[in-house]
């Protein structure tokens, strides 16, 4: 019982030992994941140094009071990672306390009238109806994915003011410091986010729409090269390449859609910033559906029934070669959309078609797989079920002569007998002349149960290929829809005409697998703050 007492306790002291070690690596590779965090740390950082100076200066606190505490919390909730969130929780936040003070202030006005009774009353029935208002107006599609936020802060303020105000005189005075606390520490925020290194969402939407396309071309090459790979070959026991470039694809509705969202409210700060970013979303829808072919693909891979070796080597080339021609139309896609300009006349040639018809002849090539029997199998076959039909009918007679004992052993064995060498002894007992109507009539059933089994078995082997085939044809239909919206994306953001010696001239980036978790990481949460 020690024993295991001290075993249990030696391994908890290696845990403990070892966890420094591994929160230090973990904390190092977020941010080589993406270095503008340690930069957004030291942002938010110095920004909270800078408003921590209206309590830590005693001429700025004097004038401004207990009240800066707003300020802090303004630069703590506002400070998102991007220039585009921060404007847009800023900005709503400032409007949001601007109409609330504006409409407590009238609510005051009104209610001083009234008298003290009637005072409470009334702000009691504003303070409802404002809240049931504004609170249904958070329902409307449009004022919640824009406006959410400053509904919140209008809600907060409104109500903080309007009732502080039935027990303080100096409501107003309150108000409005808190009101240029708020400005002060919007003012800051908006200062490190648009001034010092900043970061801006419409550049993190094009970007990651470029590795999106990346992400998928390399999925379905990598895909297609480890279905064909042989039993000899060294498979790749690490799928990530095609896992992680479609499920960053299919993780990045939300992503695309707050981060259109917040590239909407970014200022115009270089000639490429004026994007229609409603298209990079609709961009990456077409890449979702197209990516859901990629995934049926991969499950291919996967399944417990698979088509031999020999058969899939039949279509190794045509499928490779489409593969690449779908591979190569979205590196392109990516080009063009990375570069700013139209995609390359290239795409409109005809081999995507061509590799479609090589596939297209190497599957008619092979007519045995899937539509059946080949003539001498069929004659093979024929020829077993007639021995079996003669043997029925002899041992029928014979049964017949001996009156009937001891046929069912024998009949059991006979009834076996469909090998090569019963093939051989009817072929030196057949004579030449026509079946007689006895033996027509055992051997249609017994031929049509043989011809069934062996076309069952040859296409059950080569089903699961024919899916993966017809898997890679849908790909190349449902790239006419990304096709369609990167073009549309071009014409409405004014790309420049292709020109083959621009990407001569271009450094090639390298972009790697999209990471989700690093876009979900950055965007900012929208609790209530």
């Amino acid at each position: 019982m020690m024993e295991t007492w001290r075993k249990k306790g030696g391994s908890a002291w290696e845990r403990t030992k070892r966890a420094p070690g591994l929160a230090c690596r973990k904390m190092w590779q977020v941010g080589k994941d993406d270095p503008r965090r340690a930069i957004h740390a030291v942002k938010v950082g110095l920004a909270l140094t800078l408003v921590s100076m209206l309590y830590l200066l005693e001429p700025l606190f004097e004038g401004i009071g207990q009240n800066a505490i707003w300020a802090v919390m303004t630069v703590v909730v506002v400070l998102e990672f991007t220039a585009g969130a921060t404007l847009c929780k800023g900005l709503n936040r400032g409007l949001g306390t601007i109409m609330a003070g504006s409409l407590a202030f009238l609510i005051e006005f009104v209610a001083e009238e009234t008298g003290q009774v009637g005072r409470a009353i009334f702000i009691g029935c504003a303070v409802f109806v404002i809240g049931a208002a504004a609170t249904y107006l958070r329902f409307l599609p449009y004022v919640k994915k824009n406006y959410d936020y400053g509904v919140v802060i209008f809600l907060l303020t409104f109500n903080l003011i309007t009732v502080s105000s039935f027990r303080v005189s100096n409501v107003m005075k309150i108000a409005h410091e808190r009101l240029i606390t708020i400005a002060i520490g919007c003012g800051i925020c908006l200062f490190m986010s648009l001034l010092v290194f900043p970061i801006w969402s419409g550049q993190d939407l094009h970007n990651s729409t470029v590795n999106k396309l990346q992400g998928l071309a390399k999925s379905i090459e990598v895909c297609v090269d480890e279905y064909f790979k042989s039993d000899e070959e060294d498979k790749s026991c690490d799928e990530d390449p095609i896992y992680k470039g479609y499920k960053a694809v299919l993780d990045s509705k939300s992503i695309d859609e707050a981060l259109a969202l917040y590239a909407s409210w970014e200022p115009r700060h270089s000639r490429h910033c004026r994007y229609p970013w409603q298209q990079y979303v609709k961009v990456g829808a077409a890449l979702r559906r197209f990516s859901y072919t990629v995934v049926a693909l991969h499950g291919c891979l996967q399944t417990e029934i698979q088509t031999p070796k020999s058969c899939r080597a039949l279509f190794k080339g045509p499928c490779i070669r489409l593969a690449s021609e779908v591979s190569g139309v979205l590196m392109e896609l990516a080009t063009s959309i990375r570069n700013r300009r139209h995609c390359s006349p290239e795409l409109l040639a005809d081999h995507l078609h061509d590799a479609l018809q090589d596939l297209n002849k190497a599957v008619r090539s092979q007519p045995r797989l899937f539509l059946g029997s080949n003539c001498s199998q069929a004659s093979n076959m024929l020829a077993v079920a007639a021995a079996q039909a003669r043997q029925e009918k002899e041992r029928e007679a014979a049964a017949t002569g001996a009156g009937g004992g001891g046929g069912g052993a024998s009949s059991l064995l006979s009834s076996a007998k469909t090998d090569t060498s019963t093939l051989r002894e009817w072929k030196k007992t057949r004579s030449k002349k026509e079946l007689s109507a006895a033996e027509r009539k055992v051997l249609r059933p017994q031929l049509s149960k043989i011809a069934m089994l062996t076309c069952s078995l040859e296409f059950c082997e080569a089903l699961p290929f024919a899916a993966f085939a017809s898997l890679l044809v849908e790909t190349v239909a449902r790239l006419d829809s990304v096709m369609e919206e990167v073009e549309e994306l071009g014409r409405v953001a004014g790309f420049k005409e292709y020109k083959r010696d621009d990407d001569d001239d271009v450094v090639t980036v390298k972009c790697e697998t999209p990471r989700v978790d690093v876009c979900l990481n950055n965007l900012p949460s929208h609790g209530l703050d």
